[in-house]
């Protein structure tokens, strides 16, 4: 017990004085009337970047075929985004896949047929306005499997901040409405909290190749997204 005595001294005397005894700082108590508000806070933006799935589906007797031809097609792929201006930063390997494929006749065992391999990359798009053409070149170049585009706000930062203050103006005005309605005023803020960010990014249906190849303007058309912020604000009336 002594040892212990003499250590627990030593370690409060080796510690800084404010971890030792830190300063109470008392909380006012509520004096008046508790409100909670909940309130929302909505800001629309153009999307600047868009991110689609392009991939190569290639079908051969043997695994080996299925994969060399697949491997030969997603490097002219790959190659014309390249040209078309895309950093090898904003291409990413999604998925890769290799399996066999049967025909089936009833009463019988599976007959193989062959191999089917696929490829895919995931392809951000910074300027949306050339994803169309770039498409288009894709589909010249082998790609025959795309999905997208999903578009998105690259910094939303800026805009969720611009719909925290939306919200935050809404809830001030809900306190002063329910204030007023029962005679009192608002006297302070007690409590914020953020419940709910919205705003992802929106997915469109898988686009047919067949009607890519076909149309050698493909148009992305971005419109708007709406980003929002919810936040419950506690207030103080009296």
């Amino acid at each position: 017990m002594i040892r212990y005595a003499l250590f627990a001294s030593a370690l409060a005397l080796a510690l800084p004085a404010g971890a030792v005894a830190q300063e109470v700082v008392p909380v006012r108590a509520i004096a008046g009337t508790r409100l909670d508000v909940v309130a929302t806070g909505e800001v629309s933006r153009v999307p600047d970047i868009a991110r689609i799935n392009a991939g190569v589906v290639t079908q051969a007797k043997t695994a080996t075929e299925a994969i060399a031809q697949n491997a030969q097609r997603m490097n002219r792929v790959i190659a014309a985004l390249k040209r078309a201006g895309i950093e090898e930063r904003d291409i990413q390997t999604s998925s890769i896949n290799l399996n066999p494929e049967y025909r089936y006749v009833e009463n019988q065992a599976p007959i193989l047929t062959g191999y089917r391999a696929s490829n895919e990359v995931t392809v951000r798009f910074r300027d949306i306005a050339e994803t169309g053409a770039i498409l288009d070149a894709l589909v010249a170049e082998g790609a025959n499997q795309i999905n997208g585009p999903m578009l998105e706000i690259d910094k939303p930062d800026e805009a969720l901040d611009e719909a925290r203050r939306a919200a935050l103006e809404t809830a001030r005005a809900r306190a002063e409405m329910y204030a007023r309605a029962t005679g009192m005023k608002v006297a302070r803020i007690l409590a914020i909290s953020e419940s709910a960010v919205a705003g992802p990014p929106i997915p469109y249906p898988m686009m047919r190749m067949e009607a890519v190849a076909q149309d050698a303007s493909t148009k992305i058309v971005p419109g708007e997204q709406t980003l929002s912020v919810t936040l419950s604000v506690t207030y103080e009336l009296q």
